[in-house]
């Protein structure tokens, strides 16, 4: 186990950690990071013995944005104008991704954290989208991301304000799923994510990001007809037979992995 460009990996089973992890900068991210994090997570998900990833921050911090001496640069050095694809690798993934957010979460690291599908903070941590306060605009496709996750009023309120608010706000809000002792937020996050990877067919989580991405987006009679669809579909593949057996026998499901030409 080790770091390389700022973001370290490892696997316990079928979860896959990546762990923000430049300590000098307190977990900011530069642009060899941000490769680094999306080309890790492209290859979790290319990995049929993933089943689930962790995204979480070492020390104190989760990720407070983008290190502010790139920020210094990048008039005369712009990021790569397809960087985007890295910074919401999560949400493109097939497996479920969990952002276990322990502090900091700002800028850049809020953007990554509300692509995830499932968040859990750590009591106290602090957020903030900073962007307004920083004469730059709503990055990344967060101005889509955060409405679909809080409503249209409270996103508007959190990109123009700039303002910081707790993990307990956070909550209230709907950003995150839990609030936990921070002492007990890695294994929190772990023990989800392993659920997920032992309880959930592959098949039936990355057709279900799909489903989520695509139809918020339609009309409700559109949406069922499509839906409609991929359940007649799945009666005939091996997920169902296998769901079915291990409810009947009462054991854990031995699902197959995550076929790519699904």
């Amino acid at each position: 186990m080790s770091t390389v460009d700022g973001v370290r990996y490892e696997t316990d089973g079928a979860v896959a950690t990546c762990t923000f992890d430049r300590p000098d900068r307190s977990n900011a991210m530069d642009m060899p990071m941000q490769a680094r994090y999306g080309a890790l997570l492209r290859q979790a998900d290319a990995d049929p013995a993933v089943r689930a990833v962790v995204v979480t921050g070492a020390g104190r911090a989760f990720c407070p944005g983008a290190d502010l001496g790139l920020l210094d640069t990048v008039a005369t050095r712009p990021p790569v104008e397809n960087g985007f694809r890295d910074v919401l690798a999560a949400a493109s993934a097939s497996v479920p991704v969990v952002a276990a957010i322990n502090g900091g979460c700002a800028g850049l690291g809020f953007v990554i954290a509300c692509s995830a599908d499932v968040r859990f903070a750590a009591a106290g941590a602090k957020f903030t989208t900073a962007f307004a306060r920083r004469g730059l605009i709503a990055e990344y496709g967060i101005a889509k991301l955060l409405p679909e996750l809080v409503g249209q009023g409270r996103a508007r309120d959190l990109l123009l304000s700039g303002r910081t608010f707790t993990a307990e706000q956070a909550l209230e809000y709907g950003l995150v799923q839990e609030v936990v002792p921070a002492g007990s937020l890695a294994g929190r996050a772990h023990a989800y994510a392993a659920e997920l990877a032992t309880h959930s067919a592959p098949r039936s989580m990355a057709v279900m990001k799909e489903q989520l991405a695509r139809e918020p987006l339609l009309p409700l009679d559109s949406a069922a007809r499509e839906a409609t669809a991929l359940m007649l579909e799945s009666f005939g593949r091996p997920e169902l037979a296998e769901g079915l057996a291990s409810w009947n026998e009462r054991r854990p499901p031995r699902f197959p992995p995550l076929s790519r030409d699904r």
